[in-house]
């Protein structure tokens, strides 16, 4: 069994078909992948989804239905969906130091991988998976084995 702790880039393709939604798919279909979230993932589908309303790639009540379709589709990821603690943002902090003056990770998506580190560390997840390049070179260069499903 395998774990996947999906950023927000990635799992809003598993929503809207676009480049790398058959890789999201297959991950999140595939009998015994467990897949984990954060819980600022929430947040960061409805601003994904606000983007795409106002660039007009989708409606605005496509993007009222996707969100509704979240806590219904996958409610034990909301289950499994990780809360903060003193740790996380004390990892968070660790990564902007690390690496946000000379590869632009910014501090949301520190927050999102520090959590990611802190499953892993449980031995919840193995899989890192955004479409998001500079969040994926951190990634990796943390440790993990990353899937961008725009490139795979």
């Amino acid at each position: 069994m395998a774990g996947y702790f999906f950023d927000s880039s990635a799992l809003v393709k598993l929503y809207h078909p676009e480049a790398g939604t058959p890789v999201v798919d297959q991950i999140v279909n595939t009998a015994g992948n467990q897949v984990r979230v954060s819980r600022l993932t929430v947040a960061e589908l409805t601003s994904a989804f606000a983007i795409k309303v106002r660039t007009q790639s989708i409606s605005r009540e496509d993007a009222e239905f996707f969100l509704r379709q979240f806590p219904k589709r996958h409610r034990d990821w909301q289950a499994r969906g990780f809360l903060y603690r003193e740790s996380e943002f004390t990892g968070t902090e660790l990564l902007v130091e690390r690496y946000a003056f000379d590869r632009r990770l910014r501090a949301l998506d520190a927050l999102q991988l520090a959590v990611a580190l802190e499953l892993r560390n449980q031995k919840l997840v193995d899989h890192f998976v955004a479409a998001d390049a500079i969040l994926c070179e951190v990634a990796r260069l943390e440790g993990f084995s990353v899937i961008n499903p725009e490139r795979s």
